[in-house]
């Protein structure tokens, strides 16, 4: 979506200035380099060299991790993990999530001398992220949760990786005036008044230790299509609690979010609006980490502009809690999902679906 509202701002930029093509080339270069493009977030292209846009080819599998923002002085923990898996026919886009609290094992790390572990697979980042001195580093620790998910799924390399920081959605949707989303489900806010404000702790939970410490009248998202504002659309794709689903009815909704901003930001309302689009640019910039294996953000928005995102498709994982005698330990994925990510390693994703039509998920 970044690399083909760069490509539209060339397209109007080219318009409004009457063809002065050295202005429009520096202030695209302005855009395209406000994505934190340094340090690897996958490991150096096996080449070893950089990749021209004709030699990004399908299949592909790309990594994406939320985050919430936090300083340099905070372990970073993946609070949304997406896979997307592009065919090798380029045309369509399949977006899994991986369960925040899917319990895995999270292999050895020698760059901070993490001998492994098992626990929540969201901690993988934040044991990879830590470079002394009380200061972490997310991309290092993003490294870790790359290895981590390879090492679950069998997807043996991810060919691009990406950290979206959740501010900055917020931000990228302001610019877009908000965003239509269809609520598929009645989902109550855990953590807003109906107004927007932030709902009071009570007092019996004010030293912590509660998993509801909040009180107070709650914003309610009710069934249909709205748009919905940038606070109103970020707080309901973070809600789990009271969901019949839990964390499995966010992923849905993180990924129909996803979809929505897509088509949200590639609407004429948007790529026909210099300033409108520029405030997109500016927010997405501030907001993504991108590692492209060699492969510049552009290369790959070229690479992939015959896809749109009606050929995007939403895929849930089936899973449930685990525990060890009465202890919830996090979640595990049905057996079942084994086969579907030996589909993906062997790019028969679509056949797949045709076999297992419940791993379809609801656009909205």
């Amino acid at each position: 979506m970044w690399a083909r509202l760069c490509a539209a701002f060339g397209c109007v930029l080219m318009v409004s200035s009457g063809g002065v093509l050295v202005t429009g080339q520096a202030l695209l270069a302005r855009y395209t380099g406000a994505v934190d493009a340094g340090g690897s977030l996958i490991g150096d292209p096996a080449s070893g060299a950089p990749r021209a846009d004709a030699d990004i080819r399908g299949p592909l599998n790309i990594l994406l991790a939320g985050i919430d923002p936090r300083d340099d002085s905070q372990a970073p923990r993946s609070d949304s993990i997406i896979v997307a898996h592009v065919p090798a026919s380029m045309d369509r886009i399949y977006l899994f999530s991986i369960p925040r609290d899917l319990y895995v094992q999270i292999p050895p790390f020698a760059k901070t001398g993490f001998g492994g572990t098992t626990a929540k697979i969201n901690s993988a980042m934040s044991y990879g992220s830590d470079v002394g001195n009380g200061t972490h580093d997310v991309k290092q620790g993003f490294q870790l949760l790359a290895q981590t998910v390879s090492a679950f799924t069998g997807i043996h390399t991810f060919d691009a990786g990406a950290i979206i920081n959740f501010g900055g959605f917020k931000k990228i949707v302001e610019a877009m005036g908000g965003v239509t989303m269809t609520i598929d489900q009645n989902v109550r806010s855990e953590h807003l008044q109906p107004d927007g404000r932030a709902r009071p702790k009570s007092a019996a939970c004010a030293g912590g230790g509660c998993d509801h410490p909040y009180i107070g009248p709650q914003k309610v998202y009710r069934k249909g299509t709205y748009h919905l504002q940038a606070w109103e659309a970020l707080d309901y794709v973070r809600q789990r609690y009271g969901l019949p689903n839990g964390d499995y009815d966010r992923q849905r909704h993180q990924q129909q979010f996803i979809k929505a901003m897509a088509e949200q930001a590639m609407s004429r309302d948007v790529v026909t609006d210099p300033t409108k689009l520029l405030a997109v640019l500016d927010a997405a910039g501030d907001s993504l980490t991108f590692d492209g294996g060699g492969s510049s953000v552009v290369d790959w928005g070229l690479a992939l502009k015959g896809i749109d995102t009606g050929d995007m498709t939403l895929i849930k994982l089936p899973g449930g809690g685990l525990f060890q005698n009465g202890t919830y330990l996090g979640e595990q994925l049905e057996p079942s999902t084994a086969r579907f990510f030996q589909a993906v390693a062997e790019d028969r994703i679509g056949a797949f679906l045709l076999d297992n039509p419940t791993y379809a998920a609801q656009d909205g």
